[in-house]
């Protein structure tokens, strides 16, 4: 082939966005309600896509081995992640109050959460919390790797 030859441009190698753990935890106190408080909460301390997080079931909530399972995920594979005691705690108030079907996030209509609503979620808490940077679901996942990487955890 032809093309074989030509040099391609390389592809830049950018270090992810990350916030740091007070910016983290203002925009999580930055939420105005329950539903949204978990959302932030989980998309950070359990590292999820928002994709996953949107996918989740009822029944992927693992209490007893505070394990979140996700199913799905990119690739199609499976994982498990872990699942904060405080955040089971607000995510019992978040289903006494909401009472989820089938979707642990759910619009009105039944359907999963819409991922836009997500990230204006997120956009309008950091900018209440007075965080000065472009916070997207994805940030919140880079935070919580590189959090884990800083007080020494092995990802894999």
């Amino acid at each position: 082939n032809r093309f074989y030859s030509i040099e391609r441009p390389r592809s830049e190698n950018k270090l992810p966005r990350v916030i740091s753990k007070e910016e983290v935890l203002a925009i999580i106190n930055a939420t105005n309600n329950i539903k949204h408080k978990c959302i932030v909460s989980l998309l950070y301390s359990a590292g999820l896509r928002r994709s996953e997080l949107l996918n989740l079931k009822i029944t992927n909530i693992d209490s007893k081995r505070m394990l979140i399972l996700v199913e799905g995920a990119k690739g199609n594979k499976d994982r498990m992640t872990l699942l904060s005691t405080s955040i089971l705690e607000d995510l019992r108030v978040y289903f006494k109050e909401y009472k989820p079907k089938n979707w642990l996030f759910e619009s009105p209509d039944g359907k999963p959460y819409a991922a836009s609503s997500v990230v204006k979620i997120i956009k309008k808490s950091s900018r209440i919390a007075k965080v000065n940077k472009n916070v997207t679901p994805h940030t919140l996942r880079h935070s919580f790797a590189t959090h884990l990487l800083e007080n020494g955890t092995d990802l894999r």
